[in-house]
């Protein structure tokens, strides 16, 4: 027995079925060490996007609503960036105004504004109901309707 309990083999000892199946592993465990390794950079990203957050936050001046860090916060939790925009005074509390700029979404993750606009609160419902007010389905076919 190897390390962690593997058997070592010797290439010679294998198959051309168990050679083509080992190819295959050690294939599917370069892609999964990829992934591995592309989630520690995004992890690291999103601190780094924090780190930017707080310590603009805790700065005496404020920053625009278009500044990247900010954008980034408030892309990764939506409903914590749109009250730190509101109490700021950098985001109105307006439904048209949220549902504007969650429409506009200049860098913000797709994701977290379904996430948000998703939400069973009243406040969501009615920005939801504004977020697609925004949008032009006229002339369009359904397919790109949906889209």
């Amino acid at each position: 027995m190897g390390k962690a309990g593997c058997l070592s083999v010797e290439p010679a000892e294998l198959s051309s079925g168990e050679t083509e199946e080992l190819q295959r592993i050690k294939w599917h465990r370069k892609q999964l060490l990829e992934d591995i390794q592309k989630l520690k950079d995004e992890i690291a990203d999103v601190f780094a996007q924090i780190d930017c957050f707080e310590s603009a936050e805790e700065s005496s001046f404020l920053p625009s609503p278009s500044q990247a860090c900010f954008r980034a916060a408030a892309s990764l939790y939506p409903l914590q960036g749109i009250q730190y925009f509101i109490e700021h005074k950098l985001l109105t509390p307006d439904i048209q105004d949220i549902a504007r700029f969650l429409y506009k979404g200049e860098g913000l993750n797709k994701t977290a504004i379904g996430t948000y606009l998703g939400e069973r609160d009243p406040v969501n419902l009615q920005v939801l109901q504004a977020f697609v007010d925004c949008h032009e389905f006229a002339n369009l076919n359904l397919v790109q309707a949906l889209r």
